[in-house]
């Protein structure tokens, strides 16, 4: 696949396979559609030129090769009918307007999160149909193997069709239901977009999408104070992104950040939607997840951070979320506090060791306690279990000071 061509792919896959599945009902129809539309992409692109809009080109291909492949397998009437209906229903030019809606897409994730599914597997299928991630970036976003994501996102689409769950986009009153996997959904697509699973280490085009369907989300359910958590969440994430990867590309901790490089309108905006949420009284994991980088957003060097409040905030999100990732990461606070010493005692016994980051912290912390050898060991765990590239040079330098100290 030529540069450009992978650049649209990127960009464009999901809404593509999105307005396909709309109009054809079908997952596996509408993604073979899809891939087949990028192939031919390469082939014409680079002697014909880029068309003016690449997104629309595609799906009007993939819509074509699409009825094609229906009016072949007309053997059976269904079949036929089906392709009459969508050869002779819509044109290509009413297709491709009704797909620069702007909400379209969100509108398509709350129809995936069909709560037929369990809520694993409806934000493992969004994610792929919709995010556009491969199997290997959600897996990394489970924490779990790619076959175990891959037999979920098989076993969603054949209850899909077997039991011919629908594709309609849920009336106003269904949406609280489904509103949970949808933030799930969005906050895994930045996640991917934050820290990739290859090649650079932020796809800014993940982090902008993600953005801007959290801000439809708070737009379409103003009352629903996690909407809001998230969008600040991301806000103050995304400020940060500047300061992550110096001059030279390699990673940048948190803690060595040149904090004047933080978008301050982006922090001025999630601070003042987290003052909103603390108003409202409704905590949320993401409204605490969201307060917790308000802090550390305050705080003009990590040294003047307010470590006893951050502690309390993730004493309240685990308690809210008792998953051995937020254990991790106030483990990490703790030794802040307390030293090194206590934040190792806290991990020790977390599942995590598929994890690089938790072989990463207990690494550190070792080598905060003067323990080298076995911070060298840690990181040697961490390394093959790193898939990013800044990542993995970043682990091999700390590996490689600790034999220059």
């Amino acid at each position: 696949m030529t540069a450009d061509v992978e650049a649209v792919f990127r960009r464009e896959y999901g809404r593509c396979v999105a307005a396909l599945i709309r109009f054809l009902g079908d997952i596996d129809i509408a993604e073979e559609a899809v891939q087949e539309a990028f192939t031919v992409a390469v082939t014409k692109w680079p002697a014909d030129g880029e068309p003016p809009n690449p997104g629309a080109w595609i799906v009007t291909t993939a819509r074509n090769r699409a009825i094609d492949r229906l009016r072949r397998e007309s053997i059976r009437h269904e079949r036929h009918t089906q392709a009459d209906h969508l050869y002779g229903t819509r044109p290509e030019t009413e297709l491709i307007e009704e797909e620069v809606v702007p909400d379209e897409r969100l509108r398509l994730i709350f129809t995936c999160c069909h709560p037929a599914l369990n809520q694993q597997a409806q934000v493992a299928l969004t994610l792929r149909l919709l995010g556009g991630l491969e199997t290997p970036e959600i897996a990394r976003a489970f924490l779990v193997p790619e076959a175990t994501v891959a037999q979920r996102i098989v076993r969603a689409k054949r209850k899909i069709k077997d039991t011919h769950l629908s594709y309609r986009v849920p009336s106003e009153a269904e949406l609280p239901d489904r509103l949970g996997p949808v933030l799930s959904v969005v906050y895994l697509v930045f996640n991917e977009g934050y820290t990739a699973t290859t090649g650079d280490l932020i796809r800014a085009d993940l982090c902008a999408e993600a953005i801007r369907l959290a801000r439809l989300l708070v737009a379409l359910m103003p009352d629903e104070p996690e909407a809001h958590g998230l969008l600040a969440l991301l806000l103050l994430s995304h400020a940060r992104r500047a300061a992550r990867v110096a001059s030279d590309g390699s990673l940048v901790r948190l803690a060595d950040q040149d904090r004047r490089l933080w978008d301050a309108e982006l922090v001025r905006e999630g601070q003042s939607i987290v003052v909103a949420c603390v108003r409202r009284n409704m905590p949320g994991p993401y409204q605490l997840q969201a307060a917790i980088n308000a802090v550390h957003s305050a705080a003009p060097t990590t040294q003047d951070t307010n470590w006893r409040a951050v502690l309390a905030l993730y004493d309240q999100l685990y308690a809210l979320t008792p998953n051995p990732v937020v254990a991790l990461n106030r483990a990490v606070v703790v030794a802040e506090i307390d030293g090194p010493a206590a934040g190792l005692a806290a991990i020790e016994d977390l599942d995590l060791g598929a994890y690089h980051l938790f072989h990463a912290t207990r690494a550190d912390l070792l080598r905060r306690l003067g323990r080298t050898a076995e911070a060298s060991a840690a990181y040697a765990e961490a390394l093959p279990l790193a898939t990013n590239p800044t990542e993995q040079a970043f682990l091999a330098a700390q590996q490689a000071s600790l034999a220059d100290g």
